[in-house]
């Protein structure tokens, strides 16, 4: 696919105003004759695509040779996808190729949401900020142990330490508030005690100190799914009005800095009705979480009605992050949670390692002890899975949430092939089932919980969500929930399922899903110099085998230092991405070409 540019003999029937005596300039790297989608929301077209210096030159017509050439033809030719929700934080100190996003056409990330990160920090709290990170995002604290060099204090340090690294592409930070209150308030900022005056004039120092530094943002978490080791809300959940908006005014007074928070999902609607405000003054964007569900379904609609007013009052700034695929929790018998977690019979072997687990679990007897009646013991778990009781109860008991996943990955399954659908037709209890499903694939399966955005049994909530003008594609959560959640292939789906493969509800256009994905989420960030295939934007973009684009399936690593554990899903079908002109991955397999660097501030094209 990357091959040596043609001679100029090869070119001159195609170009007969050029004469061999006249030397012909050569492209750094031209992309010949491709699909072009170019992240406008314009109808595809097909030409070459020129890069030279870092930056695209030319898109559309035939371009001159180029040292190195992509023959793109019959393939997409995208820009490089920018996913603005991941979890990087910790990995950007020990991998420069941010896996999984660099096998799945990211170009660019934004870490730091959700209020939780590394600084600011003073060392005698460093294992409380890791004891955050892993309690709401569920990556192993001994790998961050292991893996974290810490090199700051500051924030602006913390942003040096990242700057001195490459990697296989750019990210950008934000200053998150969980750090930000610990190290203003110590004690009183993890037991989440109201902020003095005094307090709130710190906490905004150390933000405008972050954004002026060229962060891009500042995060906080308001829901109750995020919670401590120790099952505590963390750090800022409860936070009063004039703390948000002190921080927020930093962000309108700099004039640059986004807004994001996480909201408890069935509060959205009312808090809305101040974080309009909070947009209004600020004059910032101001972005949330904004999914379906199951508790009630149709509660996110009144979330897009408020976007609706707010648009209709002049405020487009504000914002629903929404998820491309349901947001799936994977459970098997390596995962963080499972419905048979709390049983007796299996925490009596829990802690063996997965080879004398299984033997164990493929007794006939440990089956039967497991499979006939209660199954469910609350008591205990919540030191093990640090989230809401009732919550954890309707991970362990919604059946009709359940899906296996067998060897083929399927992100809207019908809900008659759900563990509660194949019980009621066959007469099965549900727990046989369930059994079965984990020891399938030589005790590897898993069972696909379609958390939020499945209610209906569809995804037509999310159609809706995104066709919205005031929302953003988001919530992939690279990085995060190691042992939970395995969502960080999103932006392949986008295009394999909503463009091309879906057979239970309508598709979207190819240049639909591409803007979505590449040009929308760079523009919120201010990062108007990627995100579209023209010239003077930055040389990031994809090439892409659309027929044959695919998920691997899900699998358990432990990759991580500390020999950490994380749910890993790569991707076929690129034959190329591309990060400031040079490429970083080929056929499905990384170059080892480390262009990607720390984002400082919006950008412009140039």
């Amino acid at each position: 696919t990357l091959r040596s540019s043609p001679t100029l003999d090869s070119l001159s029937p195609f170009h007969p105003e050029i004469h061999e005596e006249t030397p012909m300039s050569q492209h750094d790297l031209v992309i010949r004759n491709g699909t072009i989608v170019d992240g406008s929301g314009d109808a595809p077209t097909v030409g070459d695509v020129a890069i030279d210096g870092g930056k695209i030159s030319q898109v559309g017509e035939r371009a001159a040779s180029g040292h190195r050439e992509i023959d793109a033809e019959g393939l997409l030719v995208t820009p490089g996808f920018v996913d603005i929700h991941s979890h990087y934080d910790a990995q950007a100190t020990w991998d420069p190729t941010l896996s999984p996003a660099s096998f799945h056409g990211v170009t660019t990330t934004v870490v730091g949401n959700c209020g939780v990160g590394f600084a600011p920090v003073r060392e005698s709290d460093r294992q409380a900020l890791i004891d955050l990170m892993e309690g709401v995002e569920d990556i192993p604290g001994a790998a961050m142990h292991e893996g974290i060099e810490w090199e700051w204090e500051t924030f602006p340090q913390f942003m040096d330490a990242l700057d001195r690294r490459s990697y296989a592409l750019d990210f950008g930070v934000q200053v998150p508030h969980c750090a930000v209150r610990v190290y203003a308030m110590g004690e009183r900022g993890m037991r989440n005690e109201p902020a003095t005056k005094t307090d709130i004039e710190i906490m905004a120092a150390i933000v405008r100190e972050g954004i002026e530094a060229g962060a891009l943002g500042f995060s906080t978490s308001r829901t109750e799914l995020h919670r401590t080791l120790e099952g505590e809300a963390v750090p800022g959940t409860f936070a009063e009005q004039d703390e948000l908006f002190a921080i927020a005014n930093v962000l309108g007074e700099l004039g640059t800095g986004v807004f994001q928070m996480a909201i408890t999902h069935r509060e959205v609607p009312g808090e809305l009705r101040w974080v309009k405000e909070l947009a209004r003054s600020s004059g910032r964007t101001v972005t949330f979480n904004l999914q379906q569900i199951d508790e009630n379904p149709a509660l996110y609609k009144e979330s897009l009605k408020l976007l609706d007013e707010a648009r209709a009052e002049g405020i487009t700034n504000l914002r629903g992050q929404f998820s491309g695929r349901p947001v799936g929790i994977l459970m098997g018998w390596q995962t963080s949670v499972h419905p048979f977690i709390g049983h007796p019979t299996y925490q009596a072997i829990a802690k063996l390692p997965i080879a004398e687990r299984l033997d164990q679990l493929r007794k006939p007897e440990v089956r039967a002890q497991m499979v006939e009646g209660d199954t469910i013991r609350m008591d205990g778990l919540s030191d093990k899975i640090p989230v809401p009781p009732a919550f954890l109860r309707f991970l362990l008991n919604a059946h009709f949430k359940m899906y296996p996943m067998g060897v083929r990955s399927d992100y809207e399954p019908d809900p008659s092939t759900s563990i509660k659908g194949v019980s009621e037709r066959t007469g099965t209890k549900p727990a046989e089932l369930i059994y079965d499903a984990l020891m399938d694939q030589d005790g590897a399966g898993l069972i696909y919980f379609p958390l939020f955005g499945y209610a209906d049994g569809n995804l037509d909530a999310i159609l809706e969500t995104m066709r919205h003008p005031q929302t953003g594609l988001s919530l992939a959560d690279g990085g995060a929930h190691c042992g939970t959640i395995c969502d960080g292939g999103t932006p392949t789906f986008m295009l394999m399922h909503w463009v091309r493969d879906r057979v239970r509800g309508e598709k979207l256009p190819l240049e639909f899903v591409v803007r979505r994905q590449t040009r929308d989420t760079a523009v919120q960030y201010g990062l108007r110099d990627r995100g579209l295939l023209a010239p003077g934007m930055k040389a990031d973009l994809n090439v892409i085998d659309f027929e044959n684009l695919g998920l691997t399936h899900p699998e358990v690593r432990f990759d991580l230092p500390a020999n950490g554990k994380r749910l890993f899903q790569a991707a076929r079908g690129y034959r190329a991405t591309v990060v400031s002109g040079e490429v970083t991955l080929e056929n499905d397999e990384l170059t080892g070409a480390l262009p990607g660097r720390l984002i400082r501030g919006e950008r412009e094209a140039t």
